[in-house]
C-alpha cells in the first residue's frame, strides 16, 4: 500500500495557525500577506499594542525602496494604498568630502534613464506604509494578529513548533517565522548565534523642508565622522539619514531645534537653500548583526532578525522584503508539490538563497563604511579616484544603477512583478 502524502498527513494533525510571524513591525506583516494570498492560514504575534491608524504627524522615518521591492508591493496588492505620497528616486549623486569644505571634484552620479525598467526606487514615508500594511493585514481573513503577546518558549518536533505565550496559551504551527529584530528573541530561543559589532556611530534621523525641489535625487555625501543621506520626499522636502560617532550624536541630538539645524547646515549645504525641520528627530545606535543561520528546525528568520546592516546603502528594508519574497515562494511552492513546506529540506532551499546574498550585503555595508568614515589622505585619494572612474564607465555605473534598484541577482517571482 502506497504511504499517504505528506500533506496528508499534516492534514490530520491539530494545527491552530500554518505559520506564526513573530514580529509585527513592516517584514512580519508584508510576509503574512505574501502567504494569505495563497490561502495559506497566518497568525502574526506582536509584542506591541495595536498602532493607532492615524496618520496626520510626521516622525521623520522613510524607507527607500528599491524597484523590485515596490514590485513586491504591487504583488501583494499594497503599493495602489502608498503610491500617492511615494516619491521617485530618479538619480543618486555620491559625493566626498568635509563639513563646510564643499565636494570633492570626484563623484558618482547614478540616473534612471540609464536602465529600461523606471524609477530606481521610491521614497515612502513610515506612518504611509504601515499603515496600508495594518489596513490590508486586518482586511485579509486567513491573517490573525495577536498584540500585546509575547512568546516565552517554543518548541519544535518533527511535524510542527509549539510556541508558548506570555499568557501561559500554546499556539501550533507548522513553521514558525523570527521576524523580531537584530536582538530576536526567535533566534535565540532555536540556538541560532549571531556574529556582530559595534561601529562606535550613531544616525540621527529626521526630516527637512527646503526653499528649492529636490528634483527627485537622492544625496549621500560621506564625511570623515560618517555619511549624510539626504533622500527626496513628496514636496519640497528630504529625509535625513545623518551618522556621527556616538558621542557627538548625544551631544546634537540633546540640543533644541535651531541649534540642530545650524550644526547641520554646513553639512547638509546651501543646494536647496534654507532648511527647516518638518517632522520629530530620533537617534538608533549602528550595529552589525548577522546570524550564522536563517533557519533552525521550524524556524525561519526574514530581515533585521536574519541581518541587520549599516543603513549606509539604504538596504537595510529592500533586503527583507528580498526575504519575505525568497520564503513565501519556497513554502507556497513546497505545498503545490505537496511537501512540507515547513521541513528542513524544504527550509534549507530557502537559506541557501538568500545566504550568500546577505552576507554580502553585511560585508560590504562593513567595508564601505570603514572605507569612507575616516580621513587618511591616501586613502580619500583612492576612493576619490574609484567614484571617477565608476561614474565615467557605463557598463560599471550600469551595472551599480541596477544594484541600486535591487535588479541584480536571482530574484523571486513577487520581486518581479509576478505572483505566487
Amino acid at each position: 500500500m502506497d504511504n499517504p502524502p505528506v500533506t496528508a498527513i499534516l492534514s490530520d494533525m491539530k494545527f491552530d495557525t500554518d505559520i506564526a510571524i513573530v514580529g509585527g513591525g513592516l517584514n512580519g506583516p508584508a510576509l503574512a500577506l505574501a502567504l494569505a494570498s495563497s490561502g495559506l492560514k497566518v497568525t502574526v504575534i506582536d509584542a506591541l499594542p495595536k498602532a493607532p491608524r492615524k496618520a496626520d504627524d510626521f516622525d521623520g522615518r522613510s524607507y527607500a525602496l528599491a524597484l523590485t521591492s515596490v514590485r513586491l508591493l504591487e504583488s501583494i496588492g499594497l503599493w495602489e494604498a502608498v503610491a500617492d505620497n511615494a516619491q521617485p528616486m530618479l538619480e543618486i549623486k555620491v559625493t566626498d568630502g568635509r563639513a563646510g569644505e564643499g565636494t570633492s571634484p570626484f563623484f558618482m552620479h547614478f540616473d534612471h534613464a540609464e536602465i529600461e525598467e523606471g524609477p530606481m526606487g521610491h521614497m515612502v514615508e513610515d506612518r504611509h506604509l504601515r499603515r496600508a500594511l495594518m489596513d490590508a493585514v486586518d482586511a485579509n481573513s486567513h491573517i490573525e494578529v495577536l498584540n500585546s503577546t509575547e512568546v516565552t518558549a517554543q518548541d519544535a518536533d518533527l511535524t510542527g513548533i509549539t510556541l508558548t505565550l506570555a499568557s501561559g496559551k500554546q499556539l501550533r504551527a507548522r513553521l514558525c517565522v523570527g521576524a523580531d529584530g537584530r536582538t530576536s528573541g526567535t533566534a535565540e530561543r532555536a540556538g541560532i548565534k549571531r556574529t556582530g559589532w559595534a561601529y562606535g556611530q550613531t544616525a540621527l534621523v529626521c526630516a527637512v523642508a527646503h526653499e528649492m525641489p529636490h528634483s527627485g535625487i537622492a544625496h549621500q555625501f560621506f564625511m570623515p565622522p560618517g555619511p549624510l543621506a539626504i533622500l527626496p520626499l513628496t514636496g519640497n522636502r528630504s529625509s535625513i539619514v545623518w551618522s556621527e560617532s556616538t558621542e557627538n550624536a548625544a551631544r546634537i541630538h540633546a540640543l533644541d531645534d535651531e541649534a540642530y539645524l545650524e550644526v547641520l547646515r554646513p553639512r547638509f549645504g546651501d543646494f536647496l537653500g534654507d532648511i527647516t525641520l518638518a517632522g520629530a528627530r530620533y537617534t538608533y545606535p549602528l550595529n552589525l548583526s548577522l546570524a550564522h543561520e536563517m533557519v533552525a528546525p521550524r524556524v525561519a528568520l526574514v530581515g533585521d532578525s536574519a541581518h541587520g546592516v549599516h543603513p549606509i546603502a539604504g538596504q537595510g528594508l529592500n533586503a527583507g522584503f528580498r526575504d519575505i519574497a525568497a520564503l513565501s515562494e519556497v513554502i507556497v511552492d513546497a505545498q503545490r508539490r505537496g511537501e512540507d513546506f515547513g521541513s528542513g529540506v524544504a527550509m534549507a532551499r530557502y537559506q541557501e538563497w538568500r545566504r550568500f546574498d546577505n552576507a554580502s550585503l553585511a560585508l560590504a555595508t562593513d567595508s564601505f563604511n570603514r572605507l569612507f568614515s575616516n580621513d587618511n589622505t591616501f586613502v580619500r585619494m583612492a576612493r576619490d579616484i574609484g567614484m571617477g572612474i565608476i561614474s565615467a564607465l557605463p557598463g560599471l555605473r550600469r551595472t551599480f544603477i541596477r544594484e541600486a534598484a535591487g535588479l541584480n541577482g536571482d530574484l523571486p517571482r513577487l520581486m518581479r512583478g509576478l505572483p505566487l
